[in-house]
């Protein structure tokens, strides 16, 4: 999924864990693996990370392919609120990973916070069959025995059961595949850009597989018995961890961290507004108050990599929109598709199955990508590349969003006809899905350029021993876009009486929306530009 999430989604790779091996693994990991030859043991730790991210990446996807359709049909919700549901579940197991490597790495150990959030992930997934079993198809003694839980009980083990998921997605993504890319520390930046190419294409790869499959399970075969699929590949994914926690589970460079970071910024913010009120101020730099030669706490070399991580927070806060209009596709998009004529051929489809036209593009450019690159990093000017397809894969953004506001004009000239989605009929124009292509395909495109351009100066730029947080602070900014996605959704439903985020798309305005956030995405990549020329 180009998103989120797709959510939105973080830099981390198998390959990471290949070099790896040099450090020694914590205690608790088992020593017989250690005795096979370095070979298999290379290739055993590649294979068994590379599935405990695709069923992690499985599990994320299949829960979110169809949460909005479940919402709605099952839980009674607003199309408004279904679409914040969808969006902060996407930012929140975005934010995890954050949260869970600075508790293995201050509070808990590492071992025992992954069999903690093992735990929590399997509970989570456990838990949402309980939501959308079919209880109501239960037969006993010829009679129909209904068995459903009430309506607020419902709501509470599914809010549980989405937040415990959260959690084990933090755990299994922070610590089993952490965001850092720590082996490829002597490569160049042609070479981290391929890495990052290749590691989202496959990424992309499974979650079409999800959306086309499991979709369609949920909504045409057995819709609730879809939600039993994240839980079996959940299941999958623990098991991978556990037969060779040993030999994956590593313990991290630490010369650096998070909070170290929070307190260079901190320190040096409260020092210049004690100085600006009371002293002159003689340094160059505002965050050189942190150093100790200026009556900081911290050294030169913390103060120094926080200042080199400075220079990238433009580059992130510029992606916190450009993440909100990533997030249209399990949500304002979303609703589009489910609001429109899904027949095709006799033949029904799944509505997040649409989800698989951003990906195509995605799985197309990524080859073509490659041999630009090569390219591009021969020649002697190569260092505004990767802020070139940032520019426009930004533009491409903006334009899928304006081209979903005249897609949605053109949708509501269609009459209307009746679907029946998970057995509920619905109202839906008569406009086939696929004149919605246009919009999918150009945020296909946007992921395919910005997405590895992004991890890789948030790689490449800094020093070292700053690249996972580095990594960590886009994972930030990144979540800080699905919850501002949610956020202007809240905002637009209330401040228009739900004239622009309506529950019955043909009642309301839902293409101002979307001008207004393609609007709102020109001008962010007119600053982006503007930035990225004059640097």
């Amino acid at each position: 999924m180009p998103d989120a999430d797709r959510r939105d989604m973080q830099e981390k790779g198998f390959l990471n864990h290949m070099a790896d091996k040099e450090q020694a693994p914590l205690p608790g990991g088992s020593s017989h693996a250690g005795k096979l030859p370095q070979p298999e043991k290379k290739l055993q730790e590649a294979v068994c990370v590379l599935l405990v991210e695709l069923c992690e990446r499985f599990t994320f996807f299949g829960i979110v392919c169809n949460m909005i359709l479940f919402c709605t049909v099952k839980l009674g919700y607003r199309s408004y609120q279904a679409a914040i549901v969808n969006m902060c579940f996407v930012g929140s197991s975005t934010l995890t990973p954050v949260l869970v490597g600075w508790l293995a790495e201050y509070l808990v150990g590492r071992i025992k916070l992954v069999c903690i959030c093992m735990f929590l992930h399997f509970l989570g997934t456990a838990l949402l069959p309980v939501v959308s079993f079919p209880f109501e198809d239960v037969y006993i003694d010829r009679r129909h025995i209904l068995h459903t839980l009430p309506k607020r009980e419902e709501k509470i083990v599914f809010y549980f059961a989405l937040l415990t998921a959260s959690l084990g997605i933090g755990g299994i993504r922070a610590i089993v595949c952490p965001l850092s890319a720590y082996s490829l520390e002597d490569c160049g930046p042609k070479e981290l850009l391929s890495f990052f190419n290749w590691f989202h294409w496959l990424v992309n790869l499974n979650s079409a597989v999800v959306f086309v499959s499991i979709s369609y399970i949920q909504q045409s075969v057995a819709r609730n018995l879809g939600f039993l699929i994240p839980f079996v590949s959940g299941l999958m994914g623990m098991i991978t961890v556990h037969m060779v926690r040993g030999e994956m589970i590593y313990k991290p460079k630490t010369d650096s961290s998070l909070l170290t970071t929070f307190g260079v910024i901190c320190s040096a913010l409260k020092a210049c507004c004690v100085r600006y009120r009371y002293f002159s101020t003689g340094v160059t730099n505002w965050l050189d108050h942190a150093k100790e030669n200026h009556g900081g706490q911290y050294s030169e070399t913390q103060v120094e990599g926080t200042k080199s991580l400075a220079r990238l927070f433009p580059l992130f806060t510029f992606q916190i929109l450009y993440r909100t209009c990533i997030m249209q596709i399990p949500s304002g998009y979303y609703l589009q598709t489910m609001n429109s004529n899904l027949h095709f051929s006799g033949f029904v489809l799944p509505v997040a199955a649409m989800n698989v036209i951003s990906i195509v593009p995605l799985l197309i450019l990524v080859p073509i990508l490659e041999c630009i690159n090569s390219w591009l990093f021969s020649s002697k000017d190569n260092g505004h590349s990767p802020t070139i397809y940032i520019v426009v894969g930004h533009l491409s953004a903006a334009l899928s969003v304006m081209v979903a506001g005249f897609s949605e004009m053109h949708r509501k000239r269609f009459p209307q006809v009746e679907q029946t989605r998970s057995e509920e009929v619905l109202l839906v124009s008569s406009m086939p899905c696929f004149h919605l292509a246009p919009q999918y395909i150009l945020l296909g495109v946007a992921e395919a350029l910005v997405t590895p351009s992004c991890s890789l100066l948030s790689f490449w730029l800094v020093p070292e021993r700053m690249r996972g947080i580095s990594m960590h602070f886009l994972a930030l900014f990144n979540g800080a876009g699905c919850f501002m996605g949610a956020f202007f959704v809240q905002t637009a439903h209330t401040g228009t009486q739900g004239n622009w985020f309506p529950h019955l798309l043909h009642e309301g305005k839902l293409e101002r929306f979307f001008f207004f956030l393609a609007s709102l995405m020109m001008v962010n990549t007119l600053g982006f530009w503007t930035i990225a020329h004059r640097n």
